[in-house]
């Protein structure tokens, strides 16, 4: 049996959401003036919006498109987009991953649209020249849940006349992603770099913002999902006003994170810590005979979400419950030694491993991290 490694990742948090918190974060750090106060009191509403510009600014959102905060996460700011956007063009959706089911379901059961579903299975990519320039579109830049990303965003016409919500939860902060080819980009605090969960963001592309002049759905849309007013685009929430009581001390936790941000080298420098990150991991997978990644196409392999397969002869005769039960022994194993918390996949995809290596991870975390796998592997499976 392996011995145990020597070196622990010292910050062993590889979780892909809420992720890793920065490096150096302290609850200590975080401004406590305005707990407590009222979510409409000037001084709160002015740190929201510097919320938003600071958000603007890391990310390197173009001038031309508004920002605005959604209840629920990312899951909630896409959502908004779907039920205050959709219905107005045939609208197709890209779905290669759990989440991308999900919009799928909604659409088709909640929205009762009839979406052209372009599906590949897990691991693999649909084929994105069936994508449509005169449909809406709907798709996630990267597959948080099957580390399957799309390599660029050139399988979108410029001149399109569809509009584009892309669900970039798990790329923004961590992808270059081209703005031109979308209308529509949702992200959440607590994905790459490493806010507290609820609070989600979504950009606005011009030309997003006119068809929420011009489009008025025929559904009643929930409160919390309301992106319009009476007039059209409700342009208040682009100054930071709430569309219900969110956390200041979520949006505190924020703040910090871009601030953090902002100090390393912003976004350039996030993608490359990202990059450092997945390449410490891939290099591991690559020399390792019992794992591999789920992703098939190398060009479409995640550097966030990085999700992984067991591959070993004995494994593979394995049921998926068998596969599953080894997964959660090796994750009892791990947890125990605090070598690494929460590398399985996600729930709804096949057995496997999943590892955060964005921004807020070390990659000397990473590197000190691949051992333990190891070391699990070896002795979940002479159990």
């Amino acid at each position: 049996m392996m011995a145990k490694p020597n070196v622990r990742p010292q910050r062993p948090w590889f979780s892909s959401g809420p992720t890793a918190k920065r490096p150096g974060w302290s609850s200590q750090a975080l401004n406590h003036d305005l707990l407590g106060r009222g979510i409409r009191a000037p001084e709160v509403v002015a740190r929201f919006a510097h919320g938003l510009t600071l958000t603007r600014q890391v990310l390197e959102v173009p001038d031309d498109w508004v920002l605005v905060y959604a209840p629920g996460s990312d899951t909630g700011a896409v959502e908004a987009a779907l039920w205050s956007m959709l219905g107005a063009r045939p609208v197709q959706v890209l779905a290669f991953e759990n989440f991308g089911l999900q919009w799928v379901s909604d659409i088709r059961d909640h929205l009762k649209l009839e979406p052209e579903v372009l599906a590949a299975p897990w691991g693999g990519l649909p084929d994105l020249s069936a994508v449509d320039p005169k449909k809406d579109l709907v798709f996630p830049w990267n597959g948080t849940t099957s580390g399957v990303c799309v390599p660029s965003a050139d399988f979108i016409a410029a001149d399109r006349e569809g509009i584009v919500i892309c669900d970039a939860t798990s790329a923004a902060f961590a992808m270059p992603m081209d703005w031109s080819r979308l209308d529509v980009v949702t992200f959440s605090f607590q994905k790459a770099l490493g806010g507290e969960a609820g609070l989600g963001v979504a950009a606005l592309s011009p030309r997003a913002v006119a068809r929420l002049d011009a489009y008025e759905p025929p559904r009643p849309v929930p409160k919390v999902l309301r992106l319009r007013d009476a007039k059209g685009f409700d342009r208040t929430l682009a100054t930071g006003s709430m569309i219900n009581t969110f956390s200041v001390w979520t949006l505190e936790d924020w703040i910090d994170a871009l601030d953090w941000a902002s100090s390393v080298g912003g976004l350039s420098a996030l993608i490359a810590r990202t990059q450092a990150n997945a390449g410490a991991l891939n290099a591991w997978v690559a020399r390792t005979n019992w794992i591999d990644w789920l992703a098939d196409d190398p060009a479409t392999r995640s550097t966030t979400s990085v999700c992984l397969k067991i591959v070993d002869p004995r494994v593979l005769a394995m049921d998926e419950a068998g596969r599953q039960a080894l997964v959660k022994r090796m994750k009892a194993l791990l947890e125990a030694e605090g070598a690494a918390f929460d590398v399985e996949s996600h729930r709804n995809a096949p057995a496997g491993l999943r590892v955060w290596c964005g921004c807020t991870v070390e990659t000397a975390d990473i590197e000190a991290l691949t051992p333990w796998l190891d070391w699990a592997f070896q002795t979940a499976m002479a159990e």
